[in-house]
């Protein structure tokens, strides 16, 4: 067996690892530029090689045995490290990072913080793309992503940026004219926002269960919208302090309350086998200098 494996040729397996990934010889075939009968017949000779079926065949698609399943873990991992050193190998200076994260964290924190990256790495451009999906890292053209969740992410490398726990924004006008002086004062004054994440909020202080005057005035499909709201005097809304820090740090906006510590939070998230890549390192470096720089900022004001 072991000589049987040493001459399994790569693109055998490339085209069995397409065919597992996509349940089909023929979107398989389209995707690897072949035809059907050439992917049957890379599949069938690498089950004959291996003295077992890899797929069952089904009237519209194949489907995995067992023994595909296993094979098609390894492969998949295989293929990925191939493109990943590829990609390494490949790279310039003058590179492209691609980076994905979502419409309010972009608009709000990272896209003002940019051009400082960009003056410091002149030789790599940025593509920044937003979307509310979890874009494949490994299959997709993106280098990087700013997502939020607990850092538990398969196969990826997540560093911790900072804590996403919400607390009440509003404006000082606004505080001075409800007389809000304890967070059990929120509950009678004009919220912002859904009316769960306020319920987590008030459970969070301690007030699980407390009657209130009735939901939030106004929700929208971006924390940027909702603050933006409060801003403008009509009431308060829960944001993630750090991405209205601006805000917070000229007097537009009053942070009221904080609650305690949340496992939630924002994170670069880049594949572990790409750790080493370059443009992904330079990005890395000096995004987490550039929050620990603005934490002992906060800390110190």
């Amino acid at each position: 067996m072991p000589d049987a494996l040493a001459s399994i040729p790569l693109s055998a397996l490339r085209i069995f690892e397409a065919a597992a990934r996509l349940n089909s010889f023929t979107r398989a075939a389209d995707e690897l530029g072949v035809s059907q009968a050439a992917v049957s017949w890379q599949v069938k000779a690498l089950e004959r090689r291996l003295g077992q079926a890899l797929f069952r065949r089904l009237p519209r698609e194949v489907a995995l045995t067992p023994a595909g399943e296993r094979l098609a873990r390894a492969a998949s991992e295989a293929m990925s490290l191939l493109r990943a050193a590829l990609a390494d190998l490949t790279e310039t200076g003058q590179g492209l990072l691609a980076i994905t994260t979502l419409q309010s964290f972009a608009s709000q924190w990272l896209a003002p913080r940019l051009g400082a990256f960009q003056l410091a790495h002149p030789g790599v451009a940025v593509r920044l793309e937003t979307t509310g999906r979890t874009v494949d890292l490994v299959r997709e053209n993106v280098d990087v992503a700013l997502r939020l969740g607990r850092g538990e992410w398969p196969g990826m490398a997540a560093d911790f940026l900072f804590s996403a726990v919400q607390v009440p924004l509003c404006t000082p006008e606004v505080r001075d004219r409800l007389g809000i002086e304890t967070p059990e004062d929120l509950l009678a004054a004009p919220r912002i926002g859904l009316e769960q994440e306020w319920a987590d909020w008030f459970a969070s202080m301690g007030l699980a269960g407390a009657a209130s005057a009735g939901p939030p005035r106004l929700v929208a499909d971006l924390q940027t919208v909702e603050v933006g709201a409060a801003l403008a005097g009509h009431g308060v809304a829960l944001g993630v302090a750090a991405l209205f820090a601006g805000e917070i740090a000229s007097g537009r906006l009053v942070s009221l309350f904080d609650p305690p510590p949340g496992p939630v939070g924002y994170w670069l998230v880049y594949p572990k086998d790409r750790r080493r890549s370059p443009k992904i390192a330079a990005f890395r470096d000096w995004l987490l200098a550039l929050v620990e720089q603005e934490r002992a900022g906060a800390l110190a004001s």
